[in-house]
């Protein structure tokens, strides 16, 4: 369980995304936790893990705090809205399977408008490497993106983070990968705290349990925050992109075992395209070559 904690904390690092999308599911079918226990003990957890990779970010400067202010002004309350919704259709696991189906349609859809966004940007080489302070922030919509977010973690108690940073690459096209994940875990900390007391208040937290996650993955997550707080971009968004195509599939329904199928494929795929790119002549090869110094012009 520690392992397995500790794999989940490197992604959210890394990404910041997909700690309810892997974290809470690995306990239910890989330790036969209940699902109450696992989504509450994996909220509290979450209030440790959060935090530390968000310090992490905030002494690099790669925390956009004008977006951070906007996002919690919408998320914090609407996650209370969420849960109060919840409670009118019943609580029911069918409700929140509706919910989470909605989601990973939505995630899979924003993975492939990533990836189109992606292939148009390498067409015509252009870099979303914008410095943190020339971001113009768009209050309305920034709003609307951390109520969208609070309303899903409401309902669910997972999705946020993932949900998020899709909605952020799309509505602030040249953020960098660094601000983006260090933004998305810093908005996480005052709604995963807001959802944490909900479910100290209402539900079945397993403190034996949450130990065990906090101790795996505090120091990943620690880990990861630091790699991509100083990776460049072109490192960090695969794995962002990778991870929210992962939590799509896991929303919409697929097993783990496929899902790991899957998501291995995907990333042999990568892999091997990338390096067919360099074999057929990448940034390196494409390099001019040096012009030699005309003879006779002695070096000063």
């Amino acid at each position: 369980m520690i392992i397995g904690s500790a794999i989940v904390g490197l992604l959210v690092g890394l990404t910041g995304a997909g700690g309810g999308a892997l974290m809470t599911p690995m306990l239910i079918l890989f330790f036969a936790v209940k699902p109450s226990s696992a989504i509450s003990s994996d909220l509290v957890a979450s209030v440790v893990m959060r935090p530390v990779g968000s310090i992490v970010h905030m002494t690099k400067g790669t925390v956009n705090w004008a977006l951070v202010g906007w996002m919690c002004l919408g998320s914090v309350p609407m996650a209370f809205v969420g849960s109060y919704l919840l409670h009118l259709m019943g609580g029911t696991k069918a409700a929140q399977d509706n919910v989470e189906l909605v989601l990973g349609a939505a995630l899979l859809l924003g993975t492939a408008a990533i990836l189109l966004r992606s292939w148009l940007d390498a067409r015509n080489g252009s870099e979303r490497l914008a410095a943190i302070e020339t971001i113009k922030v768009r209050p309305a919509a920034t709003l609307a993106i951390g109520a969208v977010g609070g309303l899903v973690v409401g309902m669910t108690s997972v999705g946020s983070g993932t949900l998020m940073i899709v909605l952020l690459l799309f509505c602030y096209p040249m953020i960098g990968a660094k601000q983006l994940v260090g933004t998305d875990l810093t908005q996480a900390v005052p709604l995963t705290a807001a959802a944490a007391l909900g479910a100290l208040a209402f539900g079945k937290v397993d403190f034996g349990l949450t130990g065990a996650v906090i101790i795996g993955s505090v120091p990943a997550v620690l880990i990861g925050s630091l790699l991509s707080s100083r990776a460049p971009d072109k490192f960090i968004r695969p794995f962002i992109t990778i991870v929210i195509f992962a939590s799509g599939l896991k929303y919409v329904g697929v097993s783990t075992d496929p899902l790991a199928v899957i998501v291995g494929v995907v990333i042999v795929g990568y892999l091997a395209t990338k390096l067919i790119r360099r074999g057929k002549g990448g940034p390196a090869a494409e390099a001019p070559a040096k012009e030699p110094e005309p003879a006779g012009i002695l070096k000063e």
